[in-house]
């Protein structure tokens, strides 16, 4: 970046980083928290639309982690970064509200789909 106009793209960035996140953030790190690790195409066929800016901007906050997939080298993985599970008080993905539950609603979506 040109020294010029580093201070105001710093100042842009910081700002962005400490807004709130939008209903679009949190449903895809629900998505994530509760049915990762998965890439984005799985996301997005969840979600309906394009998740690349939302996943772009919760890796930017350090909420989630992107990983190699296994499967396919060429794409990634996305899961909750140990950061995220720290700032909600639980130490395993397990921990999270109704997470038998939900897992029992989503599987029955998925066979339904």
């Amino acid at each position: 970046t040109h020294p010029d106009v580093s201070d105001v793209i710093t100042q842009l960035t910081k700002e962005e980083l400490q807004k709130d996140l939008g209903k679009s953030a949190l449903e895809t790190l629900t998505i994530i928290l509760y049915q990762g690790p998965m890439n984005r195409s799985k996301i997005d066929h969840i979600r309906g639309v394009n998740s690349q800016f939302i996943l772009r901007n919760l890796l930017m906050r350090g909420l989630i982690s992107r990983i190699p997939d296994p499967q396919d080298e060429r794409s990634f993985v996305y899961m909750p970064s140990l950061d995220l599970l720290t700032h909600l008080g639980i130490s395993r993905i397990e921990d999270l509200p109704e997470y038998d539950q939900v897992l029992t609603t989503l599987k029955t979506f998925a066979e339904a789909e």
